[in-house]
């Protein structure tokens, strides 16, 4: 279980002095989370392992490039991980061919979840106060937030999810954005 408690600002300095405990510290930390971080992006686990271990390569040799004043430590792994996966994702293509019973399928749940999309998709609850700042905004704004920055997806695929205009699915992201900003400060 994460320990939000821990300084990840402080270990990543501690790993741009070369302490491998502090990379250790970190991966103990987050690894499992950012495993299930880009999983969810990537769809396959093997690959997100990959990732990962990757991304804490990245973690190690870029952590002299962690600037506190911008975010926080914990944030900045969160963003070197997903990052490697979206740019796994884009490398992939986008492209998939299928045959009509697997074309049908896909359009039923799609139906489905644009069904649901009033409703919270993501299980994201927490006592910190991100989360009680997401707790404020609507659940469909939430769920594009999530889409957008859990999954990886485009403002165009979350629009195609959700059958909404690709305009207001970027208007309720920047606002939903703005409205945690103010939140948190």
């Amino acid at each position: 279980m994460t320990d939000h408690h821990h300084d990840h600002g402080r270990l990543l300095v501690a790993c741009a002095e070369g302490d491998q405990g502090a990379l250790q510290t970190l991966y103990q930390l987050e690894g499992a989370c950012l495993l299930g971080v880009v999983q969810r992006i990537v769809h396959d686990r093997a690959v997100a392992e990959d990732i990962i271990h990757d991304a804490f390569v990245n973690i190690w040799t870029r952590s002299h490039t962690f600037d506190a004043g911008r975010g926080s430590g914990r944030t900045w792994m969160f963003s070197v991980a997903r990052h490697l996966a979206l740019n796994h994702v884009r490398r992939q293509g986008r492209e998939v061919t299928v045959n009509d019973d697997h074309a049908e399928r896909l359009e039923a749940e799609r139906s489905l979840d644009a069904g649901t999309a009033m409703e919270d998709t993501f299980d994201w609850q927490g006592r910190g106060d991100l989360d009680r700042c997401l707790s404020a905004l609507e659940p469909e704004r939430r769920n594009c937030l999530f889409h957008a920055y859990v999954d990886g997806y485009s403002h165009s695929e979350i629009a195609e999810r959700l059958d909404r205009p690709l305009g207001t699915v970027k208007a309720w992201i920047k606002r939903s954005l703005h409205t945690l900003r103010e939140c948190l400060s």
